[in-house]
């Protein structure tokens, strides 16, 4: 189970131990590309004091032709090593919604073996709002060694869901928004078509989040219950490129959610895949 006293971390300690070298900042800040907004370029004009930038886009397998793909370990360690992160470090994320981005960030390092990730719970907008000191311009880091360790349990393949929507021994819950899922409006990438994974479940990742933080465990369960799924059974959590999938791996363990993976590749593989079975509609009963 995942404890939020242990996930979350507020921004008075934030404020409070801003300059300690044992912790590094991140942002995390990434959008869809329908958006319109430039993460690197909003980190550029402001952050928070001593933070670096997580690119999504770039700390990633850039050779699959999918987003952000999760690195092998060995690129990880190199490319936050440069950030000035150790995975002896205490590692506070956040981006420039509240909860977007910052899951899957959360989730990376943890899969790559860190294991005091914190997520700043409000993200930059509370910070903003409680009028924090921000600074401007591109970090410098001092690098550092990132000793990493990919733990391959966490995550799945487009293969491993072929067989998994076969055989129907897992639950997959899908958190794009309902239109999306159920192949009435068409995904913010070109080419892939529209619906969702025959037999999976539906939870809009942003259901579950109200002004950058996430709703009471009693509303994430009832949200889980909903749809159909059963959090102490297999889950495997999707999306459309596998970041918000990480807010619903996220709730779901702070409600107790012990076995749940997550589809790296989601809708921009499985859509963009021909021959994977595709449905439109609600999901089917449970």
């Amino acid at each position: 189970m995942i404890d939020r006293a242990t996930t979350f971390v507020s921004t008075d300690w934030l404020a409070d131990h801003l300059g300690d070298p044992s912790i590094a900042i991140v942002d995390a800040s990434w959008y869809l590309p329908n958006a319109n907004r430039d993460a690197a370029g909003e980190f550029l004009n402001s952050h928070i004091p001593g933070a670096v930038y997580f690119d999504l886009d770039k700390v990633a397998d850039t050779s699959s032709g999918l987003p952000h793909m999760l690195p092998s370990a060995e690129q990880f360690a190199e490319t936050v090593g440069k950030l000035g992160i150790s995975e002896t470090q205490t590692i506070v994320v956040y981006d420039g919604a509240g909860l977007f981005s910052a899951p899957r960030v959360w989730w990376t390092f943890r899969i790559m073996g860190a294991k005091d990730v914190w997520i700043l719970e409000g993200g930059f907008p509370k910070w903003i709002a409680e009028a924090r000191p921000v600074e401007a311009g591109d970090s410098r880091p001092t690098p550092k060694t990132f000793n990493a360790k990919l733990d391959a349990a966490g995550v799945r393949s487009i293969a491993d869901m072929r067989g998994l929507v076969a055989d129907h021994s897992v639950t997959i819950v899908d958190a794009r928004p309902g239109e999306r899922f159920r192949g009435e409006q068409p995904e913010p990438r070109a080419g892939l078509r529209t619906g969702h994974m025959p037999g999976s479940r539906n939870v809009p990742a942003g259901s579950l989040v109200v002004d950058g933080k996430l709703t009471s465990a009693a509303e994430i369960e009832a949200a889980f219950a909903a749809a159909g799924v059963d959090p102490s059974k297999p889950i495997v959590t999707s999306c459309g490129s596998g970041v918000t999938a990480a807010i619903l791996a996220l709730a779901l363990g702070t409600i107790g959610a012990k076995d749940v993976a997550l589809y790296d590749g989601s809708w921009a593989e499985w859509g963009g895949a021909a021959d994977a079975p595709v449905v439109t509609g609600p999901a089917d009963p449970a």
